[in-house]
């Protein structure tokens, strides 16, 4: 009855753990026998019986019979007189299976014995757990928010596995709410003591990668190849694809009718730009293509330093440079060139004057702001649009107006 009662206790952890039988078996069979080590000496003349979905066990110590007096190690030898206790007709020489109770293990080892099954049993979990997740390193993956805490948010995916998305790894507009459904990609399985704490991450650029793979059929396909995926995540990514069948456009298939196809990628990352270009091993046309939204007159190239210097027109170089610098520092990471601009048809500098000459009119971060738009003369700031100029900087365009009076007011005066 004692070892009915301690099976059946074992095997609620087989229904919480969902440890299939084999399993359970093999965990089981291995406490026992480290019991019987401790309790016997050995455990090498015992059989046990486990049948871990009815509840069974039994344990079955095996003796040879030697004469009364002789008895040398009383765990593999037993009295002929003690093994006619069991059965009437045994003789010297021949093999006594008794059965062991559990309870003549003592209430310690008993309790010994469910302690380390529970040890054994959370030691499979995370080496399981630690396999499982490793194999899914670089994938997509869904949980659902559990707490929400200052530096992380605990997600907790169907099978009660916890998942660690860190605040680096969130973009920076991300909310989360208790009980709602979180994307990202597994970035890394790391042992933290035995257990395992899977770290997932929403700004990697291999998450943008794979929301391709997901989203647009043609790319999951193979039929379009995403060839680089450069991020500042929440903000602006650029996205190379290319395709082997000259019939597909690779661009207009990954953005769809009225960018339909990639509506669903942008909402998923905060509302982050995504300009998706073609690729090429034209490194010229590459790096025009890759400072889009800007028109580039002409590139020049230097290999050997990796860097290159673009041709802009005047009214282009704010596009090209991009709020707060962005677009060209992810064109760079893109191309793999250092990058630099040079305003076609500047105006000579008798007729211009340089920015920085207006620092007791005009304050340090509003010159700032212009230059982080590529913007360093006074003519450069005046032939811009007001309107445009409010969308690419984090200025006011009463702020703005000023500064175009005082410009002009130095160049006209």
């Amino acid at each position: 009855m004692e070892n009915i009662a301690l099976i059946e206790s074992f095997s609620e952890f087989k229904d919480d753990k969902l440890i299939d039988r084999v399993t359970l078996m093999v965990i089981l069979e291995d406490v026992f026998r480290n019991a019987l080590k401790k309790k016997y000496g050995s455990d090498d003349n015992f059989d046990i019986i486990i049948n871990p979905d009815k509840g069974d066990m039994e344990i079955w110590r095996n003796r040879v019979v030697v004469a009364d007096g002789e008895v040398e190690d009383p765990n593999s030898e037993i009295s002929l007189s003690d093994a006619r206790k069991i059965e009437p007709d045994f003789e010297v020489g021949e093999d006594v299976s008794e059965e062991v109770k559990l309870i003549d293990l003592g209430r310690r080892a008993i309790l010994a014995l469910r302690q380390n099954l529970i040890s054994k049993i959370h030691e499979h979990d995370n080496t399981n757990l630690y396999k499982q997740f490793k194999d899914l390193i670089g994938d997509i993956y869904t949980a659902e928010v559990h707490h929400v805490r200052p530096k992380m948010v605990v997600l907790m995916d169907d099978d009660g596995n916890e998942i660690v998305l860190p605040k680096d790894k969130q973009i920076p507009n991300d909310f989360f709410k208790k009980g709602e459904n979180v994307r990202g990609i597994i970035e890394s399985v790391e042992l933290k003591g035995n257990k395992p704490q899977i770290i997932m991450s929403r700004t990697s650029p291999l998450f943008l990668e794979k929301l391709f793979e997901q989203e647009i059929p043609e790319v999951f396909d193979g039929l379009i190849n995403v060839k680089k995926v450069v991020r500042i995540p929440g903000e602006k990514a650029k996205v190379a694809v290319d395709s082997y069948d000259d019939r597909i456009d690779p661009v207009g298939a990954c953005v769809g009718m009225k960018g339909a196809r990639i509506h669903g990628i942008v909402r998923e990352l905060g509302n982050e730009n995504i300009d998706v270009i073609n690729f090429t091993t034209n490194t010229q046309l590459y790096i025009t293509r890759a400072l889009s939204p800007a028109k580039v007159s002409s590139v020049k190239i230097d290999e050997e330093s990796k860097k290159a210097e673009v041709f802009l027109k005047i009214e282009e170089v704010s596009k090209a440079i991009g709020r707060n610098g962005q677009n060209i520092k992810l064109a760079s990471q893109l191309t793999g060139y250092e990058l630099d601009v040079i305003r076609e048809g500047v105006v000579e500098e008798e007729d211009d004057v340089e920015l920085r000459e207006f620092t007791d009119e005009i304050e340090e971060w509003i010159i700032e702001e212009f230059e982080k738009i590529g913007l360093d003369t006074a003519r450069s700031i005046i032939d811009q649009d007001v309107q445009d100029l409010v969308r690419r900087t984090d200025l006011e365009e009463e702020t703005i107006l000023d500064v175009i009076r005082i410009l002009k007011e130095e160049l006209e005066g």
